[in-house]
């Protein structure tokens, strides 16, 4: 455990300190599902979401019938979850490896993104993408492809999660193509009968803006305002915070923040998510003291002044996240990281930071050992309607291709 200056308390008074020892959490954790790369699929490299009813959704970049991915489906049952496939991609025009999970609209639909496969073009010789739309009918599951990416100003190789606005429209990004050639942030509109729209909404440059889309999904604000990053480009080259903002149908691009490097953060590959004071939290695979990784806050309300909160060492407190931060209901803030932890792997860990007396505490609830427990977990934790912690690591576990696992806080 580390501590930073007290100054890096004054977005973080909110949180309240996690009363729970390292090794108490850990044993709190369990494998929920172990992925063979089979039929059962392998690397959920994804978010995992939960509909009302309990059950939880995810993808998988392989495995399946065809070996190009799932989308599956967790029931609880007792003693755990029961895997159901509910999509097997085929490679082809529905679509190829699907990263970043599922989005659950109001009526139970599941929406998603393949980095290839599609009819919309040839990209890196097997198609530059699809958005998809899974819907239910009795016991069966039904594919349609939404949107086709051709790879040209449109973008290509979408690999992140969608999010909703009140009226319907999705919003994603894709880490390659566009007029910029350094991926886009796109909008999907329904235009009835099945068909929806694509709108580039900006396209990356490289430069000042930024370049290459996150890991993570974007974050939507109450007023519409859509936030996220970029992992490259900037004023000093190591990434950018920026904001999409609609006035009178007009879209304006503002850069937020541009990442400096060490010892300021660099590199954002997951997206933001909203503190309970208000300001936007994120993490960086680069940067920091040590070089390893940050979380960094931004503050709207003080111009969206930049604070890294903790800088990882690369040890057994982790190194070189790329989640998306997360708050448990008691407002202590989680994230993990793709390598460090226990120092036999390096595989990744998961981490709570909260504030201690003269600093911010950072405490190890988990540090991976790979063919046990999975290993690099990219994305982050997301709650069940109780509050227990899950998340996806993309290799090994028991069945060697993936694991998802959950903790109680």
């Amino acid at each position: 455990m580390k501590t930073v200056s007290a100054k890096t308390l004054s977005g973080l008074l909110v949180l309240l300190l996690l009363c729970v020892s390292a090794a108490q959490a850990a044993t709190n954790g369990k494998v929920v599902f172990s992925f063979s790369g089979g039929p059962d699929g392998g690397d959920p490299a994804g978010e995992i979401v939960f509909d009302h009813a309990g059950n939880a959704y995810g993808t998988t970049v392989v495995g399946g019938s065809f070996s190009c991915g799932t989308v599956f489906q967790l029931t609880p049952v007792a003693g755990g979850f029961q895997e159901t496939v509910l999509y097997n991609f085929s490679c082809g025009f529905d679509g190829k490896n699907p990263y970043g999970g599922v989005t659950l609209d109001s009526s139970g639909n599941l929406y998603g993104t393949t980095v290839a496969g599609g009819s919309g073009g040839i990209c890196a010789g097997d198609g530059c993408g699809t958005v998809y739309e899974l819907t239910k009918s009795g016991s069966t599951w039904t594919e349609s492809v939404l949107y086709n990416f051709t790879g040209g100003d449109d973008g290509f190789g979408p690999g992140g999660g969608l999010v909703f606005d009140k009226f319907g429209n999705l919003y994603g990004t894709t880490p390659d193509g566009g007029s910029g050639f350094n991926g886009v942030v796109y909008q999907l509109v329904p235009a009835g009968n099945g068909q929806w729209t694509q709108n580039v909404l900006h396209a990356f440059t490289g430069g000042s803006d930024g370049g290459v889309g996150s890991l993570g999904r974007l974050l939507l604000d109450s007023s519409g305002n859509l936030y996220g990053v970029t992992e490259l480009g900037g004023a000093q080259q190591a990434g950018t915070a920026y904001r999409l903002s609609k006035s009178n149908g007009q879209v304006t691009f503002t850069t937020l923040y541009a990442f400096q490097g060490q010892p300021d953060a660099g590199s954002p590959y997951g997206g933001f998510a909203l503190g309970p004071d208000g300001n936007l939290y994120g993490t960086t695979y680069f940067g920091g003291t040590s070089g390893n990784g940050t979380i960094f806050r931004l503050e709207p309300q003080h111009g969206f002044k930049e604070t890294v909160v903790y800088s990882f060492n690369g040890g057994s407190d982790g190194a070189s996240p790329t989640s998306t931060p997360a708050f448990d209901s008691h407002h202590n803030l989680y994230v993990t990281t793709s390598a460090g932890g226990n120092p036999s792997c390096d595989c990744g860990a998961v981490i709570e930071v909260s504030p201690s007396p003269g600093g911010v505490k950072e405490t190890v609830l988990h540090g991976f050992l790979s063919t046990f427990d999975g290993g690099n977990p990219y994305y982050g934790l997301n709650p069940d309607a109780t509050g227990n912690l899950f998340s996806t690591t993309a290799t090994a576990g028991v069945k060697g291709d993936g694991i998802i696992f959950s903790f109680t806080p």
